[in-house]
């Protein structure tokens, strides 16, 4: 095996988990930012087709966030587990960030005109925005991880007996059926994807890969061979189906979630291989380092890009023809990247920091 690339004295070492998060975070905005030019481009053009062939495929962030989570505190809990320094960790960097910024969001809001004031004194609306994680749109992901911290604990006898990697992909698809059924027949959940029952998949896979990720490089390069032609397969199948979902063609339920679940958490997989490729090689060096700088800061970038999308979009909304729209909806990207990036990495173990996102 290859050694990977000397870091620069000058800076801490970039890992493959800071370049998964760095993908990862990259699709996140570029999802965003083809919905919002969907909003915009011509019903039918070829451009609003793109779009949103591109925002379909680019659907993965949650469950690879949640595989993503589940694996480094699977790695640190099989290390030492004190419960009361891991409970008050997960408290400050992820209790207190939802709260404070979905009261944010709920004030951004009102503030935009999105949503009446009388909202901020409905205690129904401060319900759903909590336990749903609804004061915005991409807030649920933060819900979702607390609910992911208070579950991983009791997964840890599990995590030690390493299991295996292949059989928790296959052993989380079935536990992930299971229980949709059981949400369809018993539970009847509100939001189901604002709870950690629709992410039993990835956090199989992050639980397995957390507690053997030493032999992960190795296990992706001799089963690649099928993962990745089997991942060519799911994206073609799932495809068709979630743009018909989206223009509102009916779809059966169960059809459309079962292909999204094999085809996000394939793509986790891929991108994490892809992560450690990068990381081993030596070309485009300066590349790598922006992506996986981008993923030292990719909190920041997920709480701040839709404020920063929707304040571009009331300002100048992309218009025009196919090609002037897409490269608006492309110019608005890196604006909502770029620029949390930078405050994130100015607050990096400052104060502010530490109060606006936990850490």
């Amino acid at each position: 095996m290859s050694q990977p690339p000397t870091p620069p004295p000058n800076g801490p070492r970039l890992t493959a988990i800071d370049t998964f998060r760095g993908l990862t975070i990259l699709e996140v905005v570029g999802h965003h930012a083809t919905g919002m030019g969907l909003r915009h481009a011509e019903v039918g053009s070829t451009t609003h087709d793109l779009l949103l062939v591109l925002n379909r495929t680019l659907h993965f962030a949650v469950p690879a966030f949640v595989f993503l989570s589940v694996l480094v505190l699977t790695r640190s809990l099989l290390k030492r587990f004190d419960p009361k320094r891991y409970f008050w960790r997960r408290l400050t960097r992820g209790g207190w960030p939802y709260l404070l910024w979905s009261a944010l969001y709920a004030l951004w809001y009102v503030w935009t005109g999105q949503r009446a004031p009388e909202t901020l004194t409905d205690p129904e609306r401060w319900r759903d925005w909590l336990l749903y994680g609804k004061a915005s749109y991409h807030l649920y992901f933060l819900l979702v991880a607390l609910e992911v911290y208070l579950v991983l604990p009791l997964l840890l006898p599990l995590a030690r007996r390493r299991p295996s990697i292949t059989l928790a992909l296959l052993g989380g698809l079935a536990a992930q059926l299971g229980l949709y059924l059981l949400n369809r027949e018993v539970l009847h959940l509100r939001f189901p994807a604002s709870t950690v029952l629709w992410y039993a998949l990835p956090i199989s896979l992050g639980l397995a890969v957390g507690a053997r990720l030493e032999v992960f490089p190795d296990w992706w390069r001799r089963r690649r061979w099928v993962l990745l032609p089997l991942l060519a397969v799911a994206y073609a199948i799932y495809l068709p189906v979630a743009l018909a979902y989206v223009r509102g063609t009916p779809v059966t339920p169960v059809v459309y979630s079962g292909l999204s679940w094999t085809y996000t958490a394939l793509v986790a997989l891929a991108l994490l291989g892809l992560a450690y490729r990068l990381e081993r090689g030596r070309q485009a060096q300066t590349l790598k380092r922006v992506i996986a700088t981008l993923g030292t800061v990719s909190l920041p970038i997920y709480l701040l890009h839709p404020a920063l999308l929707q304040a571009l979009e009331r300002w100048r909304a992309p218009q025009g023809q196919s090609v002037e729209l897409a490269l608006t909806v492309a110019l608005y990207a890196l604006v909502a990247l770029v620029v949390p990036a930078v405050i994130g990495r100015l607050l990096l173990g400052k104060r502010l920091g530490l109060l606006l996102f936990g850490r």
